[in-house]
């Protein structure tokens, strides 16, 4: 769990094993539209996913989406959401958004599982100052496209 969060954490790996074991369980990706077109998104067409796309925050001035849970609620449809995982950059923002659906859904009286993807999507920078491949979705080799 994130410290005191409600929230669980895994790996990249361990994310997309629970995608490809439960197909009620959903990777929402809470990066910018930028981040999407110009770094590229999870790929998970082989297991048969697809990815819902919420900003949590928009680029220039990175002000938080106060309707961001009302959103992830209506993209997954469901009267008893699966396991949902959420993945940004390198975890931070990700793990601040499960936090926002865990409570929004913990109001409703409704339980349900989110994991932060603790590395994220580019992972954390390497000794040289760069992401992408020290961890992260891309760096453990998940696939992954051009949006």
């Amino acid at each position: 769990m994130g410290p005191g969060s409600g929230v669980g954490e895994v790996n990249p790996d361990e994310a997309f094993t629970i995608l490809k074991k439960d197909e009620s369980a959903r990777l929402i990706d809470v990066r910018t539209r930028a981040e999407w077109g110009f770094v590229g998104v999870p790929d998970t067409r082989e297991i048969g996913q697809t990815p819902i796309f919420i900003e949590w925050s928009a680029y220039p001035d990175m002000s938080v989406n106060p309707a961001f849970a009302a959103e992830v609620e209506n993209a997954i449809g469901s009267e008893n959401p699966g396991t949902l995982l959420f993945i940004c950059r390198s975890g931070a923002r990700s793990l601040q958004a499960a936090m926002a659906v865990t409570e929004h859904f913990a109001r409703q009286g409704k339980s349900v599982t989110c994991l932060n993807v603790a590395e994220g999507f580019e992972g954390d920078v390497d000794a040289s100052g760069h992401r992408g491949g020290h961890n992260g979705w891309k760096a453990r080799g998940l696939t992954w496209r051009q949006s």
